[in-house]
């Protein structure tokens, strides 16, 4: 009997002082002021336009672009940018234009090369890329196939 009457204590406590801290938690967020939202700054600057990524050394790496923007109340109107240029992209169609390509066509006869196509996969910075493009290289040694009469007659003399 004195068990339950303690345990009865123990609970009584343990809510109290649940109801303590929920009154504590309540009062102090109640208390702080909530933050109003920041105003968004109206300004006259225009977007930024970037030129192209242009290589330290070589055609491909690490490089820098220029930014410049328009406007009267504007702090900043021109800034510089690192970029970089992957070196393993076609640079024939843009260095910062990746294409996917499809399969090599069968070869032109008439022209001795063969083409393919490919879609714009990606742009590095809103660069201006052709949407779809086409290579072409030579078809390479073009052999007529030899008649096996001929070989096995050799072989067997």
């Amino acid at each position: 009997m004195q068990q339950q009457h303690q345990q009865r204590r123990m609970f009584r406590a343990a809510l109290l002082a649940l109801v303590f801290i929920l009154a504590v938690v309540s009062t102090t967020e109640a208390g702080k002021k909530e933050k109003p939202e920041k105003k968004a700054k109206k300004s006259d600057c225009g977007e930024w336009q970037w030129s192209v990524c242009v290589p330290t050394s070589g055609d491909c790496g690490l490089g820098t672009r220029e930014g410049t923007r328009t406007g009267a109340e504007c702090k900043q109107t021109t800034k510089t940018q690192k970029c970089k240029i992957p070196c393993n992209w076609k640079k024939q169609f843009g260095a910062e234009c990746k294409y996917q390509f499809q399969a090599w066509g069968e070869c032109d006869l008439n022209t001795a090369l063969k083409t393919r196509t490919g879609n714009l996969k990606r742009a590095l910075h809103n660069a201006d890329c052709q949407k779809t493009v086409t290579i072409s290289k030579p078809c390479g040694k073009l052999t007529k196939p030899k008649p096996q009469g001929k070989f096995h007659l050799l072989k067997a003399a």
